[in-house]
C-alpha cells in the first residue's frame, strides 16, 4: 500500500507497529495526541486530536489503511473515554467514509467481556460483559464498525487484544498473552486477506491456558506461533493472589475492581 496510517502511534503497541511495519507500505502516518518521536525516512508524523472532527479528516486522507490503536487505552473519567473513544470512533468511520473507507484494524479489547470468569470458554458470539467504562467504550467501538459495514460496506477487523507484552505479567497473563511477534503477523494477516467483512478475533497468542475460541482468526489465516507455557515456571515463582481476588476469579482482571473515575 502506499500510506498506512497508525493512530496512538506514541503507545506501546503503536511504538511497536512503527518499528516493524515500514515494509506495509511506502509511507507510514503516524498520529496521536501525545508527543512522538520525529519522522524518519518515509514517516510522516502528524498530531492529532481524535476528537477533533475536521483533524481527522484532514487524518484519514490519502491513507490506503489505517491501525487504529488510538483512545483511552485504560480506565478513565467519562470525558476523557467519550472524547477519545466515542466520539473519535464516530469521527474516524465518517473521515473513513469521505476518504473511500480504507480497511481498519480496530484494536478492541478483552475488557469488551471482563466480567465473564476465567472457568468460562468465549466465542466472539457470547454476549458482551464489559468491566467498566473502558470496556464499554470498546463494545461501542465494534458496535459502530458493524454498522459502517452493514450500511455501508466498511471493512474492519475487530481484534480483542488480551495482553500484548514481551512476555506475560502474571497467572492471569498466561491465558491473556499475545507476543510481539504474534501481534506483528496479525497485522500483516488483516491487510493482506483478499477479503475481510467485520470479524471479531481474539488478540492472543497459542496458549495452552486459553478461555476464548479463535477460530474466526482462521478466516484471514493467521496462526500464532508463541505460547505463554514458556513462562509458566517463571510466573509461578511469584506470589499467587488469593482465589477470589478479582485477577483470579475474572477474565478481565483487575479492572473489575475499578471505580468509576471522576475528574
Amino acid at each position: 500500500m502506499k500510506r498506512l496510517l497508525i493512530t496512538g502511534a506514541a503507545g506501546n503497541l503503536g511504538k511497536l507497529a512503527r518499528a516493524r511495519l515500514g515494509h506495509m507500505a511506502d509511507v507510514l502516518r503516524l498520529s496521536d495526541i501525545s508527543d512522538m518521536d520525529p519522522a524518519g525516512p518515509d514517516e510522516e508524523v502528524v498530531p492529532c486530536d481524535l476528537g477533533d472532527e475536521a483533524a481527522v479528516y484532514d487524518l484519514v486522507k490519502d491513507c490506503d489503511a489505517i491501525l487504529h490503536l488510538g483512545g483511552v487505552s485504560v480506565e478513565r473519567s467519562w470525558d476523557q473515554i467519550q472524547r477519545g473513544n466515542i466520539t473519535g470512533v464516530y469521527n474516524l468511520y465518517e473521515a473513513a467514509r469521505a476518504h473511500g473507507m480504507p480497511r481498519i484494524l480496530f484494536a478492541t479489547s478483552n475488557h469488551t467481556i471482563g466480567y465473564y470468569r476465567q472457568d468460562e470458554v468465549l466465542n466472539v458470539t457470547d454476549p458482551m460483559k464489559p468491566d467498566g467504562l473502558y470496556g464499554v467504550s470498546k463494545c461501542f467501538g465494534e458496535a459502530m464498525a458493524s454498522m459502517y459495514h452493514s450500511k455501508f460496506g466498511q471493512e474492519t477487523a475487530l481484534i480483542r487484544i488480551g495482553s500484548c507484552f514481551e512476555k506475560p505479567r502474571d497467572r492471569r497473563m498466561l491465558a491473556t498473552w499475545m507476543s510481539p511477534d504474534d501481534f506483528i503477523s496479525l497485522i500483516e494477516c488483516v491487510f493482506r486477506a483478499p477479503m475481510l467483512g467485520c470479524p471479531i478475533i481474539w488478540g492472543v497468542s497459542d496458549n495452552d491456558l486459553g478461555w476464548w475460541n479463535t477460530d474466526t482468526a482462521k478466516l484471514i489465516g493467521w496462526r500464532p506461533k508463541d505460547n505463554s507455557e514458556a513462562f509458566r515456571a517463571e510466573i509461578e515463582a511469584t506470589p499467587c493472589p488469593p482465589a477470589d481476588a478479582p485477577q483470579s476469579v475474572y477474565q478481565g482482571g483487575l479492572f473489575t475492581a475499578e471505580p468509576i473515575h471522576k475528574d
